[in-house]
């Protein structure tokens, strides 16, 4: 039996289900030997023993892997939340929040502060803003929306006027993390951004089933027996660890946590447990694969990976608009 995607998109394409587990890891395999070995203008059998490859090309790896599926995972969850398939991680702003809190840092020049940490801060600040928001004007999701939206706007306000305040040095600095960067060299450490991030996606895996029921309404989950309240709280938690560790690695990188999860909700459809994980997986070498291509594009120069994802992002919006029920048109 085929499953309808509960996002407002109609039926999955005639796919198979699933890839045959060898052709599957053949392709991952594949893509990860592509992506250590290739040099922008080549590729060559990667040699772990060469400190290009093992110092910096395998941390580069590991951090595509980890944005790509943090944000992924968190759009997913979030599309659910908010029952809308065109939600996305910056909708609770903890990405402005974590972009204003960088660009603080270096506009301010704030001591004993450095960017990962600030970033991985105003993330985790927004989203506490948010909650004790909700929290004090009552109501539910559509508040919850809202509310981000507005938080979103003014951190941008903010982050635009300390940009157009900040000198050349420190506004150059500023646009080249919110450009959404792999390989600067300037991202958090994955020795701890990595549990953060997956601790988050792990809180949004074991959210799915609730999230199903939300997808019914409000009412509908509640009647289940579903502690409404709480799920929509452990959502916006658990999507501002997996953004927050992103953002905190990479900077901004947009269009990703709404692109993965809704080709896959078309592809293959399923539960949103099962789409939650899989985002994670398809997020994870869909951005590998996405910052392999920017380092060779302008080669030698390494194409931020945020400005390709904001290429395709606007392509893939209308693709899916077009995929719509004209009735949600």
């Amino acid at each position: 039996m085929t499953a309808v995607p509960a996002n407002g998109l109609g039926r999955p394409w005639s796919l198979p289900r699933r890839l045959p587990p060898a052709l599957a890891g053949g392709l991952i395999v594949a893509l990860l030997l592509f992506a250590v070995g290739f040099q922008g203008d080549g590729w060559q059998w990667p040699d772990l023993a060469d400190p290009v490859i093992s110092q910096l090309r395998l941390p580069r790896v590991a951090a595509a892997l980890l944005v790509g599926a943090t944000l992924a995972a968190a759009g997913a969850a979030l599309q659910a939340l908010f029952r809308n398939p065109m939600a996305d991680p910056g909708l609770i702003g903890s990405a402005s929040g974590a972009a204003l809190a960088v660009v603080a840092v270096l506009a301010l020049g704030l001591p004993g502060l450095s960017l990962p940490p600030a970033a991985f801060g105003g993330s985790l600040i927004a989203t506490g803003l948010l909650l004790g928001m909700v929290r004090l004007v009552g109501g539910g999701t559509t508040t919850l929306l809202l509310m981000g939206l507005l938080l979103a706007s003014f951190a941008g306000a903010i982050t635009g006027l300390l940009l157009f305040m900040s000198d050349d040095l420190a506004l150059r600095s500023a646009i080249n993390w919110l450009s959404g960067q792999l390989g600067s060299g300037t991202g958090a450490p994955l020795v701890w951004a990595a549990p953060v991030g997956v601790v988050g996606v792990a809180m949004l895996v074991g959210l799915g089933r609730d999230l199903d029921c939300l997808l019914l309404g409000e009412e509908e989950a509640a009647s289940l027996g579903v502690p409404v309240e709480r799920v929509r709280l452990l959502t916006a938690i658990g999507a501002s660890l997996a953004v927050g560790a992103a953002v905190s690695v990479a900077g901004i990188i947009g269009f990703i946590g709404m692109m993965v999860p809704n080709a896959l909700a078309l592809l293959v459809g399923g539960g949103r447990r099962k789409l939650i994980a899989l985002s994670a997986i398809v997020g994870a070498l869909f951005l590998l694969l996405m910052d392999t291509l920017a380092r060779g594009i302008a080669y030698p120069i390494n194409l931020p990976v945020g400005l390709l994802a904001g290429f395709i992002g606007p392509v893939f919006f209308v693709w899916l608009f077009r995929r719509r029920p004209r009735s949600l048109t």
